[in-house]
């Protein structure tokens, strides 16, 4: 099964391995320092010009950042 994450990407349900609101999530320093590392190991993929609603993380340790909230994740 595929999963549309935004921006016409989709991928294999099986290759995710979490959703994370950013709202909700970014409270936390551990997943802030997590991001940002991320982002300097250049792991992060951002999918549009919107501000992202949420992040997925996947098998292969890549982080998308999608414009869909994850109540439209599906």
């Amino acid at each position: 099964m595929y999963v549309h994450i935004g921006e016409g990407k989709v991928l294999k349900k099986s290759q995710i391995v979490a959703v994370f609101d950013l709202d909700f999530s970014s409270v936390s320093v551990h997943t802030r320092n997590f991001l940002n590392k991320a982002q300097r190991e250049k792991r992060v993929i951002a999918l549009g010009y919107n501000l992202p609603k949420t992040f997925i993380l996947t098998r292969d340790n890549l982080v998308y950042l999608s414009p869909l909230s994850i109540g439209l994740i599906k």
